[in-house]
């Protein structure tokens, strides 16, 4: 992707799959050979976190800053200089994980000026199976609360529509075209399509107008077998 080493910021709606997409983004470019630093910055969602893959990282190389157990406000002052700290380094491709919500934006929007004094991207994950997100009018609602909230602009959409098991072609062209139409409004790239390692049976790849990212699935729901022990399943 873009930078010599990356400042890459995704974001998303509750259901868009961004902490996937940023758990995969990180073991893509690990794996490429790019140290890489992945930022929990998720302060909503309580059942997809990037930091329940710390373990799994670890053994690969990959750090993530997280705080441990469930994540508070109260956590934001004691890892701000962890934060802040990732960000400036150059040296390392830099993930932040981010909710797209006004609660999420903000908390971006604390690292605004350290963020800024480097290039950077920031990519909104699309999925049009959500409601925050079903349609053109609401995807550009939504970009727009998250860039006035945080004062950084967003740089790319990725489309990554899907209804879970029950995903097929139809849902993920409508996603593409979708995206792709809000990107163009948005002055902003948009060349990826995701889907699921689980999903792909279901869907002609040669219907894609786009690139197509295969996701592997790394998180798990509470009921779901080798879900984070601090689900206590």
């Amino acid at each position: 992707m873009e930078n010599s080493q990356d400042l890459l910021i995704i974001t998303g709606s509750y259901g868009s799959g961004k902490t996937e997409y940023a758990v995969n983004l990180a073991v893509e470019k690990n794996q490429g050979g790019a140290p890489t630093t992945l930022v929990d910055l998720d302060v909503v969602n309580p059942y997809f976190r990037s930091r329940d893959v710390r373990d799994q990282f670890s053994s690969l190389g990959i750090e993530v800053v997280a705080p441990e157990g469930a994540y508070t406000h109260a956590d934001l002052p004691m890892l701000s200089p962890r934060v802040k700290g990732a960000v400036k380094r150059t040296d390392r491709t830099v993930i932040l994980d981010v909710g797209g919500d006004p609660m999420g934006a903000r908390v971006l929007g604390r690292f605004s000026q350290d963020i800024m004094a480097r290039a950077y991207s920031m990519t909104l994950i699309v999925n049009t199976r959500r409601p925050e997100t079903e349609d053109l009018e609401k995807v550009l609602n939504m970009a727009a609360m998250i860039q006035r909230a945080s004062g950084l602009q967003i740089t790319e959409l990725v489309a990554n529509s899907h209804l879970m098991e029950f995903t097929d072609t139809e849902v993920v062209v409508e996603g593409i075209d979708v995206t792709r139409e809000a990107a163009r409004t948005l002055n902003a790239k948009f060349t990826r399509v995701c889907v699921l390692e689980d999903h792909l049976d279901n869907v002609d790849a040669s219907a894609l107008d786009a690139e197509l990212v295969v996701l592997k699935k790394f998180m798990k729901k509470p009921w779901e077998p080798g879900c984070h022990k601090a689900y206590r399943c």
